[in-house]
């Protein structure tokens, strides 16, 4: 009788979709791994749906459109960041761990101890699932050897040259004045080394040109380092502005507060200025929703000791029939962003520029692709050809306001 009690028992809580905790039917699960059993009885549970994102999920089908690309005009842009997430998933960018062993990854090497790098770029590059920090050089040498501190880079150069000298550097990251960049990114070349150069690539359209024939002539890869077109934010933003949804007008703005004289961004021989700085963001996401500019009128504010255009207003028309107003400054108080009026609403992207880890780390995201790009062979996701295109319309700007 007591027997049949306990089979009765256990009869009944089968039949609520629970497993016996004791008795005969305990003894035939003893193959299946204890791990198995916990998951079933969680998955039982109420409640189960919110723990299932840690267990093995069927992958759902990507939503990128209207609601990821921002907000109507009125409305929150509450399925932004959703969306982003959805479209790294597709891009596949985040490898399962352990799928790189160390002795695969990157070795890169860093000429020059800018903010940027040790704010941004070398955590990244610490992050990163195929890159690993080797050597890093500055004319200030103190500094970099607070940042190979910091990033736990292994060795601090006397300069540039034996940054690139070191067989285990594969690839240099340039963050030096914009002055700099092509003198710096043919030499990398020359040495064998794949290049990440901070934006802008070069002073103008033609020097960008003479570093890309570097580039095909040396077989090594360069590219610009516009961190913003990996945030998937924006690539969300992008891809939702197509067909039926093509912009008739952009509107884009970057602007910060600069007033300090000795800063490389107010000093001309250096390459500064509000344009190339900051502007470069404004133009390059102008194109990639518009095409190319065949008209560009623009108008700017200058330093009145240095010459340097502080403030830069820009309209353009587009091949497409687009039009794009355009706004940088180094007058301003913090501001940027992004607006697409298309024929059925209007949507505004808010911070498109420096995201940074919102969910997601746009200077990782690049720094992985590189590396991607570099292990197999493939074109850079940002192209030269798309970097001379973009300089050529900030030439065009600068023309225009006679910089």
């Amino acid at each position: 009788m007591v027997r049949a009690r306990h089979a009765r028992g256990a009869a009944r809580r089968v039949a609520r979709g629970r497993e016996p905790a004791r008795g005969r039917a305990r003894r035939h699960q003893g193959a299946a791994p204890r791990e198995q059993r916990r998951d079933a009885r969680r998955a039982a549970r109420p409640g189960a749906s919110r723990r299932a994102r840690f267990l093995p999920q069927p992958r759902r089908s990507p939503r990128v459109g209207r609601a990821a690309c921002g907000h109507a005009t009125g409305s929150p842009a509450h399925r932004g960041r959703d969306g982003g997430g959805d479209a790294v998933d597709r891009a596949g960018r985040r490898a399962p761990r352990g799928r790189h062993i160390a002795g695969d990854r990157l070795g890169w090497g860093v000429l020059g101890a800018a903010w940027i790098a040790g704010r941004a770029v070398l955590p990244a590059i610490v992050a990163s699932r195929n890159g690993r920090l080797v050597s890093i050089a500055s004319r200030d040498h103190e500094r970099a050897g607070e940042m190979a501190s910091q990033h736990a880079i292994p060795k601090v150069a006397r300069d540039y040259d034996e940054v690139l000298a070191d067989p285990a550097v594969e690839a240099v990251y340039i963050p030096l004045v914009n002055s700099l960049h092509k003198e710096w990114t043919e030499h990398s070349l020359a040495a064998g080394k794949h290049v990440l150069c901070e934006k802008p690539l070069g002073m103008n359209a033609d020097e960008a040109a003479v570093m890309a024939d570097a580039s095909r002539r040396s077989r090594r890869l360069l590219m610009e380092a516009f961190m913003y077109r990996f945030h998937p934010r924006m690539r969300a933003f992008v891809e939702g502005l197509r067909g039926d949804e093509r912009p008739l007008h952009v509107q884009a703005s970057f602007g910060f507060p600069l007033s300090d004289p000795s800063n490389y961004r107010l000093q001309p021989a250096l390459g500064g200025g509000a344009l190339l700085d900051v502007g470069c963001y404004t133009v390059s996401v102008a194109r990639w929703l518009l095409g190319e500019p065949d008209t560009v009128l623009a108008r700017a504010r200058f330093d009145q000791k240095t010459g340097i255009d502080m403030s830069v207003s820009s309209l353009l028309h587009f091949s497409s029939g687009g039009t794009a107003s355009l706004w940088c400054s180094f007058e301003s108080a913090e501001e940027q962003g992004v607006t697409a009026v298309t024929p059925k609403g209007t949507y505004t992207l808010e911070r498109p520029f420096t995201a940074w880890q919102d969910p997601h780390d746009p200077y990782q995201l690049m720094v992985e692709s590189f590396a991607d790009s570099v292990r197999n062979g493939t074109e850079c996701e940002v192209s030269l050809d798309e970097s001379i295109a973009n300089m050529r319309a900030l030439d065009r700007i600068r023309e225009a306001i006679r910089v």
